[in-house]
């Protein structure tokens, strides 16, 4: 059992007790000691420790623990509001104990309002519970139990998002097989990042160098198809699984070469026919490494299919293209008319928007592109330009406006 593991079932197991015994009992009190004491080995190998909770998923750091998956206090912490959970060094017993009270008294719904109870309870200033700014939850509804800890506003970086991408397209391009951990935990991390104030944040990755097209490109789209995802009314389920076929979308590139991806003039016929190849080469990239990422595939076979039939792959009939791969197909188009590239310069937003609501119900699905552009209007100023950089590396300064990346 891992340290992380035996820490969340000491702390589960101190709730449980908590919500059975009065204070003093010398049940409750062995429980919180073991609980409290798994949480100092833990601090010992990580001093700030990082849960989330996101439906049946518990994510430590960016890090999915596979053991526990389905563990059923995910469900319960996330129902209840606590869907993000850290500790300071220097967590005291008396901190986690009141901790532990108000989790129970979330879980029992005996946390509504008094102001006593609020005068009464210490303040944890080294335990931070919250919610992951969840689409339509107010700003006080947070701040009632401390407010989200991470801001994607302020120098926000995407560096070992942008690493672990790279190293996936490597491992493919060598072994031939997907890491699908990896491929989760990136769409994890890119999730909470986006949440990580009261209102939804789009994090986006700017391209400074041509040769960082995939990367860039996969990491804008997932991003963006799980906002619209979220922002037509899916289950976090759905968002993320959306996400992980926006994040592979173009993973068939891997098996393009590069003077065909980087060319910075137009294709010739050959070339072309070359580079529309990737979207074959992806679907079989998926479904050969992972049988459960068969919607993935899927999107990466469809997502430069129009509505009205045109775009590629060739079909031999004519048949309707799954909704993930819809929502794909509009950030996909949004994210490429938005970059600079060698033999075009980058469209402003609001001429790449037109040219989505010009398309809608010819090009793109209109249910799914005019939400897109309602969407990208009503998040002007929570576009936020994300960096390679390692987050020691950023300045203090708060960096805004769109970034995005181009497509052949």
């Amino acid at each position: 059992m891992s340290d992380q593991q035996r820490f969340l079932t000491a702390f589960a197991q101190a709730v449980s007790t908590m919500a059975l015994y009065k204070p003093g009992h010398p049940q409750l009190e062995r429980a919180i000691d073991k609980s409290y004491n798994a949480l100092r080995a833990l601090q010992q190998l990580d001093p700030k420790p990082q849960f989330s909770f996101l439906g049946e998923e518990v994510v430590y750091g960016t890090t999915a623990l596979r053991e526990m998956r389905d563990w059923e206090w995910a469900t319960r912490l996330s129902n209840a509001g606590v869907q993000r959970l850290e500790f300071e060094e220097g967590t005291t017993r008396d901190e986690y104990e009141a901790f532990l009270e108000e989790v129970v008294a979330r879980l029992t719904l005996s946390f509504i309002d008094t102001s006593e109870a609020r005068t009464t309870t210490p303040r944890r200033a080294t335990i931070k519970f919250g919610a992951i700014g969840i689409r339509g939850e107010s700003r006080e509804e947070q701040l009632a139990f401390d407010a989200p800890v991470r801001t994607a506003t302020i120098g926000y970086s995407l560096h070992d998002e942008a690493e672990a991408v790279k190293w996936m397209h490597r491992e493919v391009g060598i072994r031939g097989e997907l890491p699908l951990l990896e491929a989760e935990a990136v769409v994890r991390s890119l999730s909470v990042a986006m949440h990580g104030e009261s209102e939804m944040m789009l994090p986006l990755l700017a391209l400074k160098q041509f040769d960082q097209y995939t990367t860039t490109h996969c990491l804008n789209v997932s991003v963006l198809t799980m906002a619209l995802a979220e922002y037509l009314g899916m289950g976090a389920r759905d968002v993320r699984t959306f996400g992980v076929a926006g994040l592979l979308h173009d993973l068939g590139k891997v098996r393009i070469p590069m003077e065909i991806l980087n060319k910075p003039g137009k294709l010739t016929d050959e070339e072309r026919a070359e580079m529309q190849r990737h979207t074959v080469e992806g679907a079989k990239i998926i479904i050969a490494s992972d049988r459960e990422l068969d919607l993935a595939a899927a999107v990466a076979y469809e997502h430069h299919i129009m509505l009205n039939g045109g775009g590629y792959p060739s079909r031999h009939f004519s048949r309707d293209t799954h909704k993930a791969s819809k929502l794909v197909h509009v950030c996909d188009v949004f994210d490429a008319l938005r970059t600079n590239r060698p033999y075009r310069a980058a469209w402003e937003t609001e001429r790449v928007l037109g040219y989505l609501e010009e398309r809608a119900g010819t090009e793109f699905e209109a249910d799914v592109a005019m939400p897109f552009v309602r969407m990208m209007r009503d998040m002007e100023g929570r576009v936020t330009q994300a960096e390679f950089e390692k987050p020691e590396e950023l300045g203090e300064q708060a960096i805004s406006g769109a970034a995005a990346e181009s497509m052949k």
